[in-house]
């Protein structure tokens, strides 16, 4: 399937991109110490790693029946020192929110969508080096 955007250029270094969806997420850069007023397009290639992985871990657990309280993902990359810079290295933190949390469900679902499902994580792999953790919060419920 072929995926098509518009970017979109609103003033200054700020952009606004559609998406195959009809949404819209703007982008900017702080080089010139503008007021931001969205993500710079590195930024958005690690949130779409992290919002890739974390529908695919979703799904999973859906389908498990494993029930969580809430899922964060952190991710962080290193970019190399030399133009032009580009993600070298990539880690990524999952963690887990709950009460009873299936530990052994929840490696099952992060470890499906790392190793098979999860596009933008492929993607990554072709340049950078990816790393994860997998972090367990207990939540008490009243």
């Amino acid at each position: 399937m072929d995926h098509k955007i518009t970017t979109h250029w609103k003033g200054g270094l700020t952009f606004e991109s559609d998406n195959p969806s009809g949404k819209f997420v703007t982008m900017d850069t702080d080089v010139m110490g503008e007021e931001r007023k969205g993500l710079s397009p590195k930024a958005m290639m690690l949130s779409s790693l992290a919002g890739c992985s974390a529908i695919d871990v979703i799904l999973m657990l859906e389908k498990m029946k494993v029930e969580i309280a809430d899922l964060k993902i952190e991710v962080s990359g290193e970019l190399t020192d030399e133009h032009p810079k580009y993600y070298h290295s990539v880690l990524v933190d999952y963690h887990f929110y709950g009460s009873d949390l299936n530990k052994k469900k929840c490696e099952r679902a992060v470890n499906l969508s790392v190793e098979k499902y999860c596009g933008v994580m492929e993607m990554f792999r072709r340049f950078a080096t990816i790393n994860f953790n997998i972090h367990y919060h207990i939540v008490l419920t009243k």
